[in-house]
C-alpha cells in the first residue's frame, strides 16, 4: 500500500544516519513501507531497529541457550519475564535488566527507574513482587568518581525499593578499573503468580479497547533506549541527561494494585510496561504477537507538557506506564478498579485485524507500519558480526601464577585481602535496603537469599546473582560457565535445587571483533553450563557499548539463578554453630591464582588462566551436598570464591556468633588464597562425620578435613592466630573508612 501521510519534518537518509540508523537500514524500511517514512515513523523505526530493543547484533547467539524445557511455563521472549512452575499451582516470574548508560549519566534515578522497569515486567505477567536483587559494578572505590555513582545508584535503588513495598533481598557489587566510567547497574525482580491467572503482553480479541494505565506522558526519556543504550560514551554524554527517566515508586505501587485487580478480575486481553521506546514498543509489539494492528489516538495520550509532536509521545519513555487491552463490554469494570485506585485509565484506540500500527495526531495520519516489521524475531535486523580471538589472551595465557602459588604467604597478605573492597563487607550498601517488607525474607546475607513462600506453606525459594568478569575476561568460555555454576552453587549450599536462570550480559562494542568474540564465546558457556544443569534461560537483556575514550568493561555476563526449596526447615545458613564440630572442604585442592584477588593485590593485574571448571565435577558436588542437607548432616555452608579457602573460613566465623576455628590450609598463598571452584566448606558435629563421608563417596565427591570450630579464636596453623572481633572489625568498616576518605 502506498500512502500519503502527514509528516512533520521531511525525511532523508541524512535523517535515519543523525538517529542511529545504517544506510542499508534505511533502505529496507524504503521497501517495507513502499514510500519515505514520515518523520514519527522513521523514529519508531530507529527505537524498535535500536541494539537495546531489537538485539540485532546479539539475537541469533541467544537462540543457541536452551529457552524452554524443565520447569518453564513460557518460553525466553515470549513474555514480558521469565515463568517458572513451582508446584501448587503456582509459579515465579523472575528476570534481570540493566539500566547501566542512565546510571552513568544520572545514577540516583537511572538506577531507581530501573529497579521500577524490572518490577512492572513482573506485576505484568500477574505475578506480585515479592523480592528484589541487584549486581553493580563500579570503578576503583579510591576515586571520587566511584564515590559519587555508588552513593547514588544505592540511593536509587533503596529509594524505591523501599517506598515501592519490594525487599531487596540479595545482589553483589565488585569495583574495578574497566568500570571506571561505565558502571554496571543490573536490577533482577521476582514475582509469585497463580498459574491460573497469568496475563499476556499481547493485543488479542478485533475491536478490544486499548488503554493507558498510569502516568501522563513527557519528554523524559526520549531516545534513551536507542541513544543511551546504543552507543559509546564520550564528550557529548554529559548533554544527554534530558533521556533519563525519573521515576515515582508510590505511583508504581498504586499501578501494581491497579494491574493485579484488572488482571483478577479477568478484564484485561493483553498488558505490557511501557519500557523502552515508550508507545512505539508496547503497540508494535502486543501487536505483532497477536498477528493484529492498532488504531492510536494520540490526541487522547494523557500529556503533561504542551505542544507535544507525535514522534516524541511515540518516542516518550516516562515511568509508571501500562499499555492495556481491555475485553469489550467490560471497560467500565476496568474504570471502577482503576478509580479505586487513583490510577488514570485513558481510551486511546482499538485493536484491528489488519496487522498495521495507524497512528493519528490532530486528526491527521502520522504512521501506517506493519507491526512486524519493528520487532525483535520479525522484520528487524538480525546481524551476523565478525569475531576474532583478542591479542590480549596470548599474553594472560602465557602468564605464569605457579611462582606466586607456591611462593609462602604472608600474614599482612590476608588482611590486605579481608580488607580488599571486592571482599569486605558490603554492610554499608545493604544496611540502606530494607530487606524484610512483607516479611517473606528468611535469609539475605548468605550465599544466596531464602524468600518464604506463603502461599506454598513450608516451601521457599533461593535467589542469588553471580558473575565474576575477571575470569569472563581471561577466558569468555570458561568464565561464562563459572558464572553460571557458582550461581548455582550458591543456592545449592542454602538446600535448594537450582531450576533457571535469568541473565544480563554487559559487554563492550559488538562490532569490534575481539569484543564480539568475548561475547560470543560467553554465550556457548553459558549455554553448555545451562544444559548439562538442567537450568534453561528464561529470558534477559543484552547491554552493548559499555566502554568509552578510556575504558572497555571485562565481559560480565551477569547470571540470576532461582532455586526451589520443598522443605523450609532444612535450609542451611554460612555461619558456624557449636564449637567442636567438624570442618570439611568438599571438592577439589587446586591452587589456581590466575585472575585472583590476590594476584591482583600483588601484581596490580588481571591475568593468567582462569580457574579450570569442570561441570561434572560440579554437577557431583551439588547433588552430594543437596542429599547432605536433605539428610540434615550439615551445620553449615559457604562456596569459596575471591579470596580462596581463608577468606571463606573468615567470612565464616565472622557470621557466627564468637565462634572461629582452628585449621589447617598449608601455608602457600595457593593454598589459602587461590580462587579455584567446585568448592564448598562445610561444618557439622561429630556424630555426622560418618554419614557424610559416606555421602561423599557415593557421589565420587573428594573431601578434605580442615579442622574444628573452635570459641572465639580464628587459627590458621603455621600463619595466623586472630581473634572474631578483630576479624569482624576489618571485614566490616573497611569500605566505610574507604568512602569517608577524600
Amino acid at each position: 500500500m502506498n500512502k500519503k501521510l502527514y509528516s512533520e519534518i521531511e525525511v532523508s537518509l541524512e535523517t535515519a544516519l543523525e538517529l542511529g540508523l545504517t544506510e542499508n537500514e534505511y533502505n529496507k524500511i524504503l521497501e517495507i513501507l513502499g514510500r519515505t517514512p514520515t518523520y514519527t515513523e522513521i523514529g519508531i523505526f530507529s527505537v524498535m531497529w535500536s541494539e537495546h530493543c531489537s538485539y540485532k547484533n546479539s539475537i541469533k547467539q541467544l537462540k543457541t541457550l536452551p529457552r524452554s524445557g524443565g520447569r518453564l511455563l513460557v518460553s525466553a521472549g515470549e513474555e514480558n519475564a521469565g515463568l517458572v512452575d513451582i508446584g501448587g499451582g503456582y509459579a515465579i516470574a523472575f528476570k534481570i535488566e540493566s539500566h547501566n548508560h542512565p546510571s552513568a549519566i544520572e545514577p540516583f534515578q537511572g538506577a531507581a527507574t530501573g529497579v521500577g522497569g524490572i518490577l512492572r515486567d513482573i506485576f505484568t505477567m500477574g505475578a506480585r513482587p515479592i523480592a528484589a536483587l541487584n549486581s553493580l559494578r563500579f570503578g576503583e572505590l579510591d576515586n571520587n568518581r566511584t564515590k559519587y555513582l555508588l552513593s547514588g545508584v544505592v540511593s536509587g535503588i533503596s529509594h524505591y525499593g523501599n517506598s515501592f513495598g519490594v525487599p531487596t533481598v540479595g545482589g553483589e557489587i565488585y569495583f574495578d578499573a574497566c568500570y571506571q566510567d561505565n558502571p554496571l547497574v543490573n536490577a533482577m525482580a521476582v514475582g509469585i503468580v497463580d498459574v491460573r491467572k497469568t496475563a499476556s503482553a499481547a493485543a488479542r480479541g478485533v475491536g478490544n479497547p486499548v488503554f493507558i494505565l498510569g502516568s501522563s506522558t513527557g519528554r523524559d526519556g526520549i531516545h534513551g533506549a536507542s541513544l543511551l543504550a546504543s552507543r559509546e560514551f564520550d564528550e557529548k554524554t554529559e548533554g544527554m541527561r534530558p533521556t533519563v527517566q525519573v521515576g515515582d515508586p508510590f505511583a508504581e505501587k498504586l499501578l501494581l494494585e491497579a494491574t493485579l485487580e484488572l488482571i483478577e478480575a479477568n478484564v484485561i486481553a493483553g498488558i505490557q510496561d511501557m519500557g523502552a521506546a515508550g508507545i512505539s514498543c508496547s503497540t508494535s509489539e502486543m501487536s505483532a504477537k497477536a498477528n493484529t494492528g492498532m488504531d492510536i489516538d494520540l490526541d487522547k495520550v494523557p500529556l503533561r507538557e504542551d505542544n507535544m509532536s507525535a514522534y516524541e509521545i511515540m518516542l516518550s519513555e516516562s515511568q509508571e506506564r501500562m499499555l492495556a487491552v481491555i475485553h469489550k463490554g467490560k471497560e467500565e469494570i476496568a474504570r471502577k478498579i482503576c478509580e479505586k485506585w487513583d490510577v488514570p485509565f485513558t481510551h486511546i484506540g482499538f485493536v484491528t485485524d489488519n496487522g498495521f500500527l495507524n497512528i493519528q495526531r490532530h486528526g491527521k495520519q502520522v504512521a501506517w507500519i506493519p507491526a512486524e516489521s519493528l520487532v525483535l524475531g520479525g522484520g528487524a535486523p538480525q546481524y551476523d558480526r565478525e569475531w576474532k580471538r583478542p591479542e590480549y589472551l596470548g599474553e594472560t595465557e602465557s602468564f605464569d601464577s605457579s611462582k606466586f602459588e607456591q611462593e609462602k604467604a604472608d600474614t599482612n597478605d590476608f588482611w590486605k585481602l579481608l580488607a580488599s573492597p571486592n571482599i569486605a563487607s558490603k554492610r554499608w550498601v545493604f544496611e540502606q535496603y530494607d530487606s524484610q517488607v512483607r516479611t517473606n525474607t528468611v535469609s539475605s546475607k548468605g550465599d544466596a537469599a531464602v524468600v518464604r513462600l506463603k502461599e506454598l506453606p513450608g516451601k521457599a525459594i533461593a535467589l542469588a546473582t553471580d558473575c565474576n568478569s575477571r575470569y569472563t575476561y581471561l577466558n569468555p568460555y570458561s568464565g561464562a560457565m563459572s558464572a553460571v555454576c557458582e550461581a548455582a552453587r550458591n543456592v545449592v549450599c542454602v538446600g535448594a535445587k537450582p531450576v533457571a536462570i535469568t541473565n544480563c550480559l554487559n559487554f563492550g562494542n559488538p562490532y569490534d571483533p575481539e569484543v564480539y568474540y568475548q561475547f560470543k564465546e560467553a554465550i556457548r558457556g553459558m549455554g553448555d553450563a545451562c544444559r548439562r544443569l538442567d537450568t534453561p534461560v528464561t529470558g534477559g537483556n543484552v547491554s552493548f557499548h559499555n566502554e568509552s575514550q578510556n575504558h572497555a568493561i571485562f565481559p560480565t555476563p551477569t547470571i540470576g539463578m532461582l532455586g526451589i526449596i520443598d522443605d523450609i526447615s532444612k535450609v542451611v545458613s554460612m555461619d558456624f554453630k557449636q564449637e567442636g564440630d567438624f570442618i570439611f572442604l568438599i571438592g577439589n585442592k587446586r591452587c589456581e591464582l590466575g585472575g585472583s584477588e590476590y594476584l591482583k593485590m600483588k601484581i596490580g593485574e588481571i591475568t593468567g588462566k582462569a580457574p579450570i571448571i569442570d561441570i561434572e565435577e560440579e554437577i557431583a558436588l551439588h547433588n552430594a551436598v543437596l542429599e547432605m542437607i536433605d539428610n540434615r548432616l550439615l551445620s553449615s555452608v559457604h562456596d569459596t570464591s575471591e579470596g580462596g579457602l581463608a577468606v571463606c573460613l573468615a567470612e565464616k566465623a565472622i557470621a557466627s556468633v564468637r565462634l572461629g576455628c582452628r585449621v589447617n590450609l598449608g601455608c602457600s598463598a595457593g593454598e589459602l588464597f587461590g580462587e579455584s571452584q567446585s568448592r564448598i566448606v562445610v561444618s557439622m558435629s561429630p556424630d555426622k562425620v560418618n554419614d557424610f563421608i559416606n555421602t561423599c563417596d557415593k557421589f565420587g565427591v573428594n573431601y578434605y578435613q580442615l579442622g574444628k570450630v573452635c570459641h572465639n579464636d580464628f587459627i590458621i596453623e603455621n600463619f595466623l592466630e586472630t581473634s572474631y572481633s578483630e576479624l569482624k572489625q576489618v571485614f566490616e568498616q573497611s569500605i566505610e573508612e574507604l568512602l569517608s576518605r577524600k
